[in-house]
């Protein structure tokens, strides 16, 4: 009963809400079955010769893609996901006008594949890819078919993911855009995310009103205006539900 009595009170914010955005972490796709990094089954946690901070960094990509690459297919792309029901209600709340842009620090693309339309993503998106020497553009498709290093068909140049690999910045023109979304919502969404990674985490301090919904507690709760905890895909299946 108290549970209901809990998502009956995030609904009721969320209805309320005429400008909605939504900023999301890791914890929205492993209901997908995409690892997070820091769980007990994340990738920090999964034996490895280096460590995942190591490997999907700038430095190691162009001095040993090799590895990055075994690494990268095997654990990022090899894996198949769909969209579970945090991203379909997101998606449901933007088709009804709600939510005006969904902010997310994943690469998995699993927003778009649920049918929402404006989204923000921070770290890129693993179905784009470039080669860095002559920028031919290259599908996710294209890179499935390599074991190892993935080079470009036309010049034999390396195949970079258009994601941000660990010690480059962030685009900031896609960064204004998140900031810029943010501070004109009446409602500020987080879910799925320990709000540890800057300057992800340091968009909430544009949010006018915000929800967390997050599997544990952050060191950012004392900012938020409600808080719930419970897995982002289950708690928005039960919103759906009411």
């Amino acid at each position: 009963m108290e549970t209901i009595k809990k998502i009956s009170r995030l609904k009721e914010i969320i209805d309320a809400s005429k400008n909605i955005v939504f900023l999301g972490g890791a914890g929205v796709s492993t209901e997908s079955g995409i690892p997070d990094f820091r769980s007990p089954d994340g990738l920090y946690n999964q034996p490895y010769k280096f460590s995942p901070e190591k490997i999907l960094s700038h430095n190691f990509f162009f001095n040993q893609p090799k590895i990055f690459y075994e690494y990268y297919l095997e654990k990022i792309i090899n894996i198949n996901p769909i969209p579970n029901y945090g991203h379909s209600y997101l998606a449901d709340l933007e088709r009804k006008g709600k939510l005006k842009a969904v902010v997310t620090q994943n690469i998995d693309g699993l927003h778009y594949d649920a049918g929402s339309i404006n989204v923000i993503e921070l770290h890129g998106n693993i179905h784009h890819n470039h080669c860095v020497k002559c920028g031919k553009y290259f599908d996710l498709d294209y890179l499935k078919k390599f074991t190892g290093t993935v080079r470009c068909d036309d010049c034999n140049g390396l195949v970079k993911p258009d994601v941000v690999l660990y010690g480059e910045q962030l685009d900031e023109n896609t960064l204004s855009k998140a900031i810029e979304a943010i501070e004109s919502s009446d409602l500020l969404i987080i879910g799925g995310t320990s709000l540890n990674v800057y300057p992800a985490a340091g968009l909430i301090r544009y949010a006018n009103k915000i929800l967390l919904i997050n599997l544990t507690r952050t060191s950012k709760d004392i900012y938020c205006d409600y808080v719930y905890y419970g897995k982002f895909g289950e708690t928005c299946k039960e919103l759906q539900e009411l």
